[in-house]
């Protein structure tokens, strides 16, 4: 694992790992903010002395640690102790799911925090309550960053990840996977936020599972929320 650059002041690295028994892989983004601060997105595995954590340390300071949904929290611990001066924040629920974590876990605020703009904004994607997840813009590089709410499993992957991918409707296109579309609860307020999301000039996708995606962004995005 080594981060790569997306943009100036914009990086990701993927992890493979098994997700209950599916060979899957997830990415972390880290922004660099202002005054060297670091947020870093989903976090990763960061074993002590390997280069993923040099590479993250030498880019400035971590500063913020996100947990962006209330699946993707796995690796949130050790980060956390990685960078014990780091602000952790989770969605709303996640303090409830993760009591090991509560007590240094804070609620990721309705509004934008000063500390992030305007390089950086987010707002929970509505509508989708067992995931409450976050959807985060770069403005700096036009980059939209989301988890699970998109997803496309493209390459070269296990037969058993490229049947899940074709099941859920995401093997072959950017999409909402079935999985997510299943446990919308309030299609109103998912729609709204779609179209929320849809305001923000980002021409760059980068998602968890498993793409970058850099050529029509953005029509690619509104074809796939249309569900909503």
């Amino acid at each position: 694992m080594q981060l790569e650059p997306l943009d100036t002041h914009l990086w990701h690295a993927t992890h493979a790992f098994k997700a209950n028994g599916l060979p899957i892989t997830t990415r972390m983004t880290v922004v660099r903010l202002p005054g060297r601060k670091l947020l870093i997105h989903s976090p990763i595995p960061m074993p002590p002395g390997s280069a993923l954590l040099r590479q993250v340390q030498d880019l400035g300071s971590v500063a913020f640690i996100v947990a962006p949904n209330k699946m993707h929290h796995l690796f949130l611990a050790p980060c956390a102790q990685a960078f014990p001066g780091a602000v952790v924040y989770g969605p709303q629920g996640l303090a409830q799911k993760r009591r090991d974590l509560a007590a240094t876990l804070r609620a990721l605020p309705a509004g934008d925090l000063p500390e992030w703009l305007p390089e950086l904004e987010h707002f929970a994607f509505e509508g989708i309550p067992a995931g409450n997840e976050s959807v985060w813009f770069h403005r700096p590089s036009a980059t939209l960053i989301v988890t699970d709410l998109l997803q496309w499993m493209a390459g070269d992957l296990p037969w058993p990840t490229r049947a899940y991918a074709t099941l859920t409707g995401v093997r072959g296109k950017l999409a909402v996977p079935l999985t997510v579309r299943a446990l919308v609860r309030d299609r109103a307020a998912a729609a709204r936020s779609a179209e929320r999301l849809l305001r923000w000039p980002f021409t760059r996708v980068v998602v968890a599972h498993n793409c970058v995606i850099d050529t029509d962004a953005h029509a690619q995005v509104a074809r796939a929320l249309a569900v909503f």
